[in-house]
């Protein structure tokens, strides 16, 4: 668990300095750190280890038991597609080859330009609006390929504007 990238290690500090230190706290301070820097980097991982009762051995086995946990950055925007049973008899396949071929990338892959991640999950909880998939905490349910497709171009001019404007 060594990386040689420098690292703000201010949020994980302040994470540990709210949560305290226990062994017992792990995987809340897997989550917060997840959240405060999008994904678990390994210098970060190094200093909760070395400041906390938490041994290197049990933070990576945490981190890689858990599905939640990724030790790589995601894009700007996290596609997740369920393939829990309803969407998949409904589809879900279909809609993730769509995203596949569309943003030329597999699953659990991040886009050239680090504005798309595709992750395919077991559920996210909508079965009766299958098949869904959410792009941040946005739910897009009853799909089709064709409007999964139309939604990411919608992502695609929305960024292209907002890239004008800060120009």
């Amino acid at each position: 668990m060594t990386e040689t990238v420098q690292m703000d290690l201010g949020k994980a500090e302040a994470i540990l300095r709210r949560n305290g230190k226990g062994r017992d706290l792990c995987v809340k301070i897997l989550q917060e750190l997840q959240a405060a820097y999008g994904y678990l980097p390994m210098a970060v991982l190094e200093y909760v280890a070395a400041h906390t009762e938490i041994s290197r051995r049990q933070i990576y086995g945490v981190a890689t038991f858990y599905d939640q946990f990724r030790f790589t950055p995601v894009g700007k925007h996290l596609i997740r597609v369920c393939h829990g049973t309803a969407c998949h008899v409904n589809g879900a396949e279909g809609i993730t080859e769509t995203i596949e071929q569309f943003l030329k990338i597999k699953d659990g892959e991040t886009t050239k330009d680090g504005l798309f991640t595709l992750e395919s999950v077991a559920c996210l909880g909508c079965c009766s609006l299958s098949p869904v998939m959410m792009i941040g905490e946005t739910v897009y349910g009853r799909l089709t390929p064709d409007e999964a497709r139309k939604i990411l171009k919608q992502y695609k001019v929305r960024e292209k504007t907002d890239r004008k404007e800060a120009s």
